[in-house]
């Protein structure tokens, strides 16, 4: 999300130590004057890079940079995964960082095996159905957002922990350095990142930390400005000193719970901000989840992404087996995109129904992701009309040719403001990673003295059942995870080795974006930055699909109406990164050229060097 100020060098020449080694001590103040001589370059963006040794996409060109020096320094995927994220926690602080979660999807080159990590959030042991209820009433979305109440366990230390002890190879402090550092020298402050501060600006006002951190002084940060962080910076040493059991034990944890229970907010605030019930009991029991990944079979390829408590492994599977009966590579774009948003609204009228955290729910994974079911549900589709939404759902158990009868089941809004990563090593081993703290800001709760945000990830969570006769999967519970939506996703080849890796954040629109890319890219024949690049339609099982201005002022929409299909404009959807493994061996890294300020695409040699 963050614009990188221009340097003119190559982005795959300069290494995060060099650029931040430079740098001068951080004042107090976390906004300094604009960038001259002794202040931290910025590596430029580049959405696309092609080369050996290995590869990062971010959003970002400092986190980026991150992973490249981990890798060039003999580090695998894994680590250079932990080192971008937490690179990302400095700089994409609205989007990500240690007060949230995630989910974490490795390939093993070696065993030539997908494994995954649940570091999803979940809320606390006392949390019941009526989490979210008042009188008997749900409370309103935003008072939710901004207090106590939605701010779940953190999962996101917990899953670099579990990635380092299973697939690492460097310890987790040394991989936090470039972060630490980033955060004390501080990032250059680009439109992005002074347009969402703005966005946050009366939330953070009303907490003293947040107000402190991201708006000294009462102001806004200045476009070309430099950005510094220098409670983070204590954190992570504090973290890379006595590992992430830090977070979930301790003063850390008492601070933590300490900011849930009694939100920190300014005396002379008007907003009403509802505590929360975290306890460092909760804390201290959080783990991760290391589980099977999903799976379906696509034109010859294996596609894996993440089991539930997300629905982006099974909502993508099951989309991906609704086309794959229809010859997309030579369907007109009106035809493909129809097909597309049908495969869409049929998938998450499914999961609104089936899915939640199977720890609380018997959810059907393996049915949903049968290509017996798919074909059920595919019938539907006709190409000349389109379905009625919401669509009811149907049950994977016991398919039943185009049926779409019973009681549908609404989307549940999830904050956009996510971020994913992706990055390959020398020997092959590959990462799709997403994290998040919910909405863009979070909870706008900063942890005084700690220099983060907090997640807002429960209001995820249905507030109520929309129809009280029937089950919803994702109501509140204790210890529960949120649904989520996130959909890191690798695909390999008939031979088990990767094609290509990639995810996105934006909410619910993560899945639809997901989906998009890998047939624009598999189907469409489109280059993969292309495919990230194309303009993007989401519908998520509601009365309207989103598009973005690309489609909207296309006259590819005209005709789609003509068959029945209603749209809004939206003017952004997702920010996707991916990478993938090119026929010479070259690994490609491949990010949004415009979304989010573009993104930034590395490899650690580039075409043309040894390998």
């Amino acid at each position: 999300m963050r614009r990188s100020a221009a340097w003119n060098v190559s982005v795959l020449a300069v290494t995060t130590a060099a650029l931040l080694s430079a740098c001068a001590p951080a004042p107090p103040s976390s906004v300094s004057a604009a960038p001259g001589p002794s202040t931290a370059r910025t590596p430029v963006k580049t959405p696309v890079a092609a080369g050996y040794g290995g590869a990062v996409a971010s959003v970002d060109a400092d986190a980026s940079a991150a992973g490249i020096e981990v890798l060039r320094q003999g580090g695998n995927a894994v680590d250079a995964a932990v080192a971008t994220a937490a690179a990302l926690g400095v700089t994409e602080p609205y989007s990500a960082g240690i007060g949230g979660g995630g989910y974490f999807v490795y390939y093993d080159a070696k065993s030539r095996t997908v494994r995954t990590i649940d570091g999803r959030e979940t809320a606390p042991k006392s949390a019941g159905t009526s989490l979210f209820l008042e009188d008997g009433k749900p409370i309103p979305f935003a008072d939710a957002v901004t207090s106590g109440r939605s701010v779940g366990t953190p999962g996101t230390p917990a899953t670099w922990d579990t990635a380092l002890d299973e697939w690492g190879s460097r310890p987790l402090g040394q991989l936090l350095k470039p972060a630490e550092r980033l955060a004390r020298n501080g990032f250059t402050v680009d439109e992005t990142f002074r347009s969402q501060t703005q966005a946050n600006q009366a939330r953070f006002a009303d907490f003293p930390a947040s107000a402190r951190l991201f708006l000294p002084g009462g102001r806004l940060p200045v476009v070309g400005s430099v950005f510094k962080n220098p409670d983070l910076a204590r954190t992570y040493e504090e973290l890379g000193r006595k590992g992430t059991d830090a977070l979930y034990h301790g003063k850390l944890a008492e601070d933590i719970v300490r900011t849930v229970r009694k939100p920190p907010v300014d005396p002379a605030s008007t907003r009403v901000v509802r505590s929360g019930d975290l306890t460092t009991r909760d804390l201290a029991a959080y783990r991760t989840k290391r589980q099977a990944p999903t799976k379906v079979s696509y034109r010859g390829l294996d596609v894996y992404g993440i089991a539930p408590s997300s629905s982006g492994g099974t909502s993508v599977g099951e989309a991906l087996n609704i086309l794959e009966g229809t010859n997309l590579s030579r369907a007109s774009e009106a035809a493909y995109l129809h097909r597309f948003i049908e495969a869409s609204r049929i998938a998450f009228a499914d999961r609104g129904r089936w899915v939640g955290d199977p720890a609380f729910e018997d959810v059907p994974v393996k049915e949903l992701l049968s290509q017996r079911f798919a074909d059920s549900r595919a019938c539907l589709i006709k190409d000349d009309a389109v379905l009625k939404s919401p669509l009811a759902p149907a049950d994977p158990r016991h398919p039943t040719p185009c049926a779409a009868r019973g009681t549908a089941a609404p989307t549940t809004y999830e904050g956009e403001n996510t971020t994913h990563l992706t990055a390959a090593d020398k020997w092959g081993n590959v990462v799709a990673y997403t994290l998040t703290i919910e909405s863009t800001g979070g909870s706008a709760i900063t942890v005084p003295g700690r220099g983060f945000l907090l997640n807002n990830e429960l209001t995820d969570f249905s507030f109520a059942p929309a129809n009280p006769a029937v089950h919803d999967p994702n109501l509140p519970g204790p210890g529960k995870r949120p649904r989520s939506s996130i959909s890191p996703t690798i695909v390999l080849d008939a031979h088990g080795r990767p094609v290509l890796a990639l995810g996105s954040p934006g909410g619910a629109t993560i899945i639809t974006t997901v989906l998009q890319t890998l047939t624009g890219h598999l189907d469409r024949g489109l280059p993969l930055v292309d495919a990230i690049a194309a303009p993007r339609a989401s519908q998520r099982n509601g009365a309207a699909t989103e598009l973005e201005p690309g489609l909207w002022n296309s006259p590819v929409r005209g005709q789609l109406e003509a068959l029945g299909h209603v749209f809004t404009q939206n003017p952004e959807i997702g920010a996707a990164t991916g990478v993938q493994r090119l026929p010479d061996g070259r690994w490609l890294a491949a990010a949004e050229k415009v979304r989010r300020g573009g993104g930034s695409a590395m490899v650690v040699q580039p075409s043309g060097g040894k390998r």
